[in-house]
């Protein structure tokens, strides 16, 4: 039992430890009366006196609440997040102060209002996890990689090459990835323009020298060799 000691002159003495805040009060008849103040608890972290509403649930304790606050909880299990992380040799994220209407993009680090974010039903705020802009510089990585098997890295490396310009037509800007339709071997950077003529002309060399002959002048016509047949020229 902790031990009181009370002058004549005093009324009421408060004994704060083990965990509760017990009054003591002195009657007028002698002697002191003991009043515990209901649902008062003091944390073992911030030592201070709060309400069992500022604790979190423990079964397992005789009160059933926790011997800690929530914020102490809450600061120490932060605390321990940031020791665990550091031992393995990762990144810790600290907390940022975002304003109302904002939100933190965990991939460039900014905080943008929602305007800069695709909606998302499932998540708890409603907002992707990423903004747009780095929704959208990862799209065109996964496509790179999906598609051509290349990464941005390797298509810009193909691009300096080129000098920067389209290998066909050596006047528009290289931005598109050029590759063979049947073995998917990568083959340069065309622009919009020249790649989609490749396309129309199916990716074929003796279609694309016939046209190229043909805007050259020389205009060819098929040789009759029987009745109803023709041979093309070659």
């Amino acid at each position: 039992m902790p031990r009181i000691s009370c002058v004549p002159s005093c009324k009421k003495a408060e004994n704060r430890g083990r965990g509760r805040v017990i009054t003591f009060e002195l009657k007028e008849s002698g002697g002191f009366g003991v009043a515990e103040e209901p649902g008062a608890k003091q944390c073992t972290g911030c030592k201070r006196d709060l309400s069992a509403a500022a604790f979190a649930r423990d079964k397992n304790r005789r009160d059933g609440l926790q011997v800690r606050c929530r914020e102490c909880v809450a600061e120490y299990s932060a605390a321990r997040y940031r020791r665990r992380r550091v031992a393995m040799g990762k990144q810790v994220r600290e907390q940022v102060d975002v304003p109302a209407g904002h939100k933190l993009c965990r991939t460039c680090g900014a905080v943008k209002p929602h305007s800069a974010w695709h909606r998302n039903a499932t998540a708890p705020d409603g907002l992707s996890t990423r903004c747009k802009a780095c929704r959208a510089v990862q799209g065109r990585q996964d496509h790179l990689k999906r598609q051509y098997g290349i990464t941005e890295a390797e298509r810009d490396a193909l691009v300096k090459e080129q000098w920067g310009l389209c290998v066909i037509c050596l006047e528009a800007d290289a931005a598109h990835v050029d590759h063979d339709h049947k073995t998917g071997k990568v083959r340069g950077v065309l622009c919009f323009s020249c790649n989609a003529a490749l396309g129309q002309f199916k990716d074929r060399p003796d279609v694309l020298r016939r046209a190229a002959e043909y805007l050259e002048g020389n205009v060819w016509k098929p040789i009759l060799e029987a009745p109803g047949v023709y041979r093309l020229p070659s």
